[in-house]
C-alpha cells in the first residue's frame, strides 16, 4: 500500500468510517446538486458536509469575528492614548496585550455549539428550497430560484440557530476581562453559563433579541452568497469543461461570493449587534428605534459601517473555507456511499477513497 499522509487521510478515514453508521438510515432525497449527477443527494449528505464545513470555518476565523464585534460595540472608536483611532490590527493587538491571545477566542464555545447545526441547516434547507423551486420536468434551477432558496435558507438558520447563538456570543465577546488572570472573573464564564444567566435574568425571549434583523441579515447574506457562488461555479465549470472544480477554485469562489453579503447589509449587522449586546427592556421595534437613533445622532452615519473591514476579513475567508470543505466532504460522502452500495465494506471504501486522494 502506498504511503498515506496522516494529515489528509487520517481525517478522511475517521470521518467517513464514522458517517457509515448514519448512512444505514433512510432519508428522503433532494434534487441533484449539479447537472449530470447520477443520483440525487440525500438530506444527510448536506447535513454532514455543512456541519463539517461550519466546524472548520469557526475554528479558523473566530478571532476576526471577536475583533469585528469589539469595533462595532465601541461607540467612540478604539483609540490610542494619543487619541489616534485604532484600525483592525490595532484593536486585535490591544485585545491580546490586555486580555491575552485567548481573548480572541471568547465566545468560541457558543459559536462551535451553534455553527455545526447552523451550517447543516443552511445547506440542507437551501437544497430543500431549491428542490421545491426547481422545474418539475427538467429539474433545472433558475437564478431567481437560487436567490429565493438562499433567502429561505438564511431565514431558516436565523430563527433556528443563529439568533440565540449570536446573543450568547456577543455577550461573551463584549466582556473586557483578562483570560490570563484567574482572579479576573467575568459575569459570563462560558457559553452555557451565559445562556443560563441570560435566561434567568432576562427570560428566554432575550435569546431572540434582534431576531428580525438577524433574519434579514442572514436572508440577504445567503441569497447573495449562494446565487453568486452557484453562478460563478457553473460558469467556471463550463469555461474549463470540467464536471467538478478543484478545491482551490471552490476556495476562491467562496471568498468572492462571501464578500458580497457584508457589503450589502453592514448597517443591519451593526444595529443587530448593539441590540443583542444591550439588556434594555421593551419591544423589538422600540429597541431598534432607540439603537438606530442613538447611533445616528451620537456617532454619525458612518458608524453604521463600523466593523465592515473586519467583517469582510471574517466573512470572506470564512465562506471560502466553508464552501471548500463542504464540497470536499460532500464528494467524500458521495463516493463513500457509492462504494458501499457496490458491495465494499466501510474500511475498504475508505481506503479506496484515500488512495484516490493521493
Amino acid at each position: 500500500m502506498p504511503f498515506i499522509p496522516v494529515h489528509i487521510n487520517g481525517f478522511a478515514q475517521f470521518l467517513l468510517t464514522l458517517f457509515h453508521f448514519f448512512f444505514t438510515f433512510p432519508f428522503p432525497p433532494f434534487n441533484m446538486s449539479k447537472a449530470g449527477d447520477a443520483k440525487p443527494k440525500t438530506l444527510l449528505t448536506h447535513l454532514i458536509a455543512g456541519g463539517s464545513a461550519g466546524l472548520v470555518e469557526a475554528c479558523t476565523c473566530h478571532p476576526l469575528d471577536t475583533i469585528k464585534v469589539r469595533m462595532q460595540l465601541s461607540k467612540s472608536g478604539s483609540r490610542t492614548k494619543g487619541g489616534k483611532r485604532l484600525g483592525f490590527f490595532g484593536v486585535g493587538a490591544r485585545i491580546v496585550k490586555n486580555e491575552s491571545v485567548w481573548a480572541l477566542y471568547k465566545g468560541l464555545g457558543a459559536v462551535v455549539s451553534g455553527i455545526v447545526p447552523k451550517m447543516a441547516i443552511r445547506f440542507s434547507s437551501f437544497e430543500f428550497y431549491k428542490s421545491v423551486l426547481a422545474d418539475k420536468e427538467t429539474q433545472k434551477v433558475t437564478t431567481k430560484a437560487t436567490f429565493l432558496a438562499g433567502l429561505g435558507a438564511g431565514v431558516t438558520e436565523a430563527v433556528m440557530v443563529v439568533t440565540p447563538m449570536d446573543v450568547v456570543k456577543i455577550r461573551l465577546q463584549a466582556q473586557r476581562h483578562s483570560m490570563a488572570d484567574p482572579l479576573d472573573i467575568p459575569k459570563y464564564r462560558n457559553a452555557g453559563h451565559a445562556a443560563y444567566t441570560i435566561i434567568k435574568e432576562e427570560g428566554v425571549s432575550a435569546l431572540y433579541k434582534g431576531v428580525s434583523l438577524t433574519a434579514l441579515r442572514q436572508a440577504t447574506n445567503q441569497a447573495v452568497n449562494f446565487t453568486a457562488y452557484q453562478e460563478m461555479k457553473k460558469a467556471a465549470a463550463v469555461y474549463q469543461k470540467l464536471d467538478e472544480l478543484p478545491s482551490y477554485q471552490h476556495l476562491v469562489l467562496g471568498g468572492v461570493s462571501g464578500a458580497m453579503g457584508p457589503l450589502s447589509n453592514a448597517p443591519i449587522d451593526t444595529i443587530k449587534t448593539r441590540i443583542q449586546k444591550s439588556n434594555e427592556p421593551g419591544s423589538g421595534w422600540h429597541r431598534f428605534k432607540t439603537v438606530t437613533t442613538e447611533i445616528y445622532t451620537k456617532e454619525g452615519y458612518m458608524a453604521f459601517y463600523k466593523g465592515l473591514t473586519p467583517r469582510l476579513l471574517r466573512v470572506a475567508p470564512g465562506q471560502a473555507v466553508t464552501f471548500m470543505v463542504y464540497e470536499k466532504v460532500r464528494s467524500w460522502l458521495d463516493r463513500f456511499n457509492e462504494k458501499i452500495e457496490n458491495g465494499d465494506g466501510p474500511v475498504q471504501a475508505v481506503m479506496k477513497i484515500v488512495e484516490d486522494e493521493n
